[in-house]
């Protein structure tokens, strides 16, 4: 199978990690991980590029020695230096990085102190106590430790929605490849849109199902087989994923992507639905006795239960059915109906490209306006701007705009939310923005009445428009933090101020549960990159996907608006607030 992005991702982050816990040089690590972030967030397959290492060298942070390295995990599916210090360390030591608050240094103290190099050793030594022994830890740490391998140790594992798509694609191009094959499609939670993926559901159409089943098994990136049959094989994928596939006749193919795509609670409702006409249906049809009335499309057995077809990202049961059967289902939102992004970062402070770049890019994604939003001066690691450094930022944008035609950039700022409530900035300062984006980078842990009153009170400040990320959850890193997410979102609605869905595939954050709070309240949501660079805003589908999950249609999404209407509605928030 083909390397992914995700695949040189993972490469570099694990070289990153094994530098650190080693103490190679700060700069070197940095590098590495600079251009994990990058790949991971590139809106073009790297495979594609290989063959021009001078598109390579131009990408953000990607010097002849990345390229290089890039290339050889394309064409080899690892690297040297990935290998030498595997050799040095035990790959699975970069298991511990997954506990909160244990970073490359800690990693490598309790490494070297104590020998661990597994989750499950850790967890032994916080249970007999040897981790409090241990120069820089205490109880507390020790406690924490003893909580999160716990939790890790027995959750499932799960990946990435966004890392799992180009795996898919990847596998499916090649399965079309197979002659005498008609379909091939995803399934299951990826096509759901669900923001991780346990595992993946391939579904085929093919002249002889057979050789197709050899063509999955017989892959270069398969670890081992657990199943192969003329109609269904499943194999595990060297990263550890499951995948499942499975052929089908033509007649049959609607109800087996609906049944295979689920969720099963989805299914368990429409099977039900079926029961109460005298009908029956599985995974090969909708069956009247003996007779099969529908099956080959999604649409026709949708109909014939006397419903209009509901989409994948709404089938879990939470409502879509009874919504269906009353005319009642929602128009989700279309990548298309986005007109602007209200979140962006450039070189002032930790983006990689300039104002004039990331304008460009985003005018090529026919979005109509951007605001550039780059941290504030608490972020020192990310270079955040001071109130000199915003001023003189906001006049380079003022000349920018004088020279765009059908775009307009916004003048914002991320500006950090502190422990107390307060913003990292001047209201001198921020009063001359055309919105404000307030979020939370530190505090993560405070108890769920501190950490809920801490964005109450920064929502009342006059200038804030927009809550960033609003849980800081990082997907399988960092979990949420503990707030009071329907008395937030109360806030926002008297406030008049709105709620960010940050796409960064990392986030996702608003999750779908949250948007679904959202509409009911009458908040806005506003669907923003959180580029970092010129190639990042492809981020959007992704949140676009989670926004669907979360019944959003297009009067739900604040940037949505046109120019004029966006502006109006930031000075209506800008009006109603009341003060520091």
């Amino acid at each position: 199978m083909p390397i992914t992005n995700a695949d040189v991702v993972a490469v570099f982050s694990e070289i990153a990690d094994l530098l650190e816990i080693e103490g190679a040089n700060p700069f070197r690590v940095r590098a590495y991980r600079n251009a994990a972030r990058m790949l991971g967030e590139l809106g073009r397959s790297v495979r594609t590029m290989v063959d021009r290492p001078e598109e390579l060298d131009a990408l953000p942070g990607i010097g002849p020695d990345l390229a290089g390295k890039i290339v050889e995990v394309v064409t080899t599916g690892s690297c040297a230096l990935l290998q030498r210090l595997r050799k040095e360390l035990p790959p699975v030591i970069t298991e511990l990085l997954k506990i909160p608050g244990l970073g490359p240094k800690r990693v490598r103290t309790l490494h070297r102190e104590l020998g661990i190099e597994t989750l499950a050793q850790l967890r032994q030594a916080a249970e007999q106590g040897r981790v409090q022994s241990v120069h820089g830890f205490g109880a507390k740490s020790e406690r924490q430790i003893l909580e999160a391998t716990g939790r890790l140790l027995q959750q499932e594992r799960r990946y990435k929605w966004a890392d799992m798509e180009p795996v898919a694609q990847a596998l499916l191009a090649d399965l079309h490849a197979t002659p005498g094959v008609h379909r091939a499609v995803a399934a299951g939670s990826l096509r759901r849109g669900r923001e991780t993926v346990g595992d993946l559901d391939l579904l085929v159409t093919a002249e002889n199902p057979g050789t197709v089943m050899d063509r999955l098994t017989a892959s270069e990136d398969i670890q081992r087989v657990l199943e192969q049959g003329v109609t269904r094989s499943s194999v595990v994928l060297k990263s550890g994923l499951q995948v499942d596939l499975r052929a089908v006749a033509p007649a049959s193919f609607g109800a087996a992507w609906l049944y295979f795509t689920g969720s099963k609670a989805h299914n368990i409702a429409l099977r039900k639905l079926a029961q109460d006409k005298d009908l029956k249906l599985n995974e090969y049809g909708l069956y009247r006795g003996k007779q099969r009335i529908a099956g080959d499309t999604e649409t026709a057995v949708y109909k014939a239960l006397g419903l209009p077809f509901i989409e994948p990202e709404l089938r879990e049961d939470r409502g879509e059915i009874e919504a269906a059967r009353s005319g009642a289902l929602p128009r989700l939102l279309q990548l298309t109906d986005l007109r602007g992004d209200l979140h962006a970062h450039t070189k002032d402070s930790d983006g990689h490209d300039p104002i004039e770049a990331m304008a460009e890019a985003a005018r090529a994604h026919r979005l109509h306006y951007l605001a550039i939003t780059d941290h504030s001066k608490r972020l020192a690691l990310v270079h955040g701007l001071d109130a000199d450094g915003l001023s003189r930022q906001i006049d380079r944008i003022d000349e920018i705009n004088a020279s765009l035609r059908d775009f307009v950039l916004l003048k914002g700022v991320e500006v950090d939310i502190l422990e107390d409530g307060s913003l990292d900035l001047p209201d001198a300062i921020l009063g001359r923005l055309d919105l404000v984006v307030g979020a939370v980078h530190s505090g993560f842990d405070l108890s769920r009445d501190k950490q809920t009153d801490r964005l109450l009170r920064a929502m009342d400040h006059r200038c804030f428009s927009i809550l960033a990320h609003p849980t800081g959850r990082l997907i399988n890193e960092r979990p949420p933090c503990d707030i009071d997410l329907p008395r937030v979102v109360r806030k926002a609605r008297e406030r008049g101020c709105f709620l960010e869905l940050n796409a960064h595939p990392a986030r996702l954050d608003l999750s779908d549960a949250a948007c679904r709070i959202a509409k009911s309240e009458g908040v806005l949501v506003s669907i923003n990159s959180d580029a970092h660079s010129r190639l990042q805003f492809d981020s959007l589908r992704f949140g676009v996907s989670q926004a669907r999950r979360g019944w959003l249609e297009t009067g739900d999404v604040l940037n949505t608006r046109t120019l004029g209407q966006l502006r109006s509605l930031l000075a209506a928030t800008m009006a109603r607030g009341v003060g520091q």
